[in-house]
């Protein structure tokens, strides 16, 4: 047997697709932030137990990180609704991202 070009798997997205997508993300972005609302008035409720208050904490780091993903996948769809190219999209997501990264560690090593 040969192995000769197969053509990919899925097809294209289309530009109403791609526009839907940049709509999901940014309410995803909302979920996200009500989340970090939430924790923060349990951190800040003076009835809140300690354990209560120790996990909002906990939940916290992760709402940051959460926060980092979706603003990074909010700048690949913004770029594709312009009419950029996956790679140049996927680069600028991850330069975002690898900026995230590098900020967390700085604030881990104070």
């Amino acid at each position: 047997m040969t192995q000769g070009y197969h053509k990919p798997k899925f097809d294209p997205l289309t530009n109403e697709e791609i526009e839907q997508k940049y709509k999901d993300i940014k309410e995803e972005l909302q979920i996200v932030l009500d989340w970090k609302k939430e924790e923060e008035d349990k951190l800040n409720d003076p009835k809140s137990s300690p354990q209560k208050k120790s996990a909002a904490a906990r939940a916290l780091k992760k709402v940051a990180r959460r926060i980092d993903t979706v603003n990074g996948q909010i700048i690949y769809w913004k770029l594709s609704v312009e009419g950029q190219s996956h790679f140049k999209a996927s680069i600028e997501m991850n330069e975002y991202w690898a900026s995230c990264k590098e900020k967390s560690e700085k604030e881990e090593k104070k």
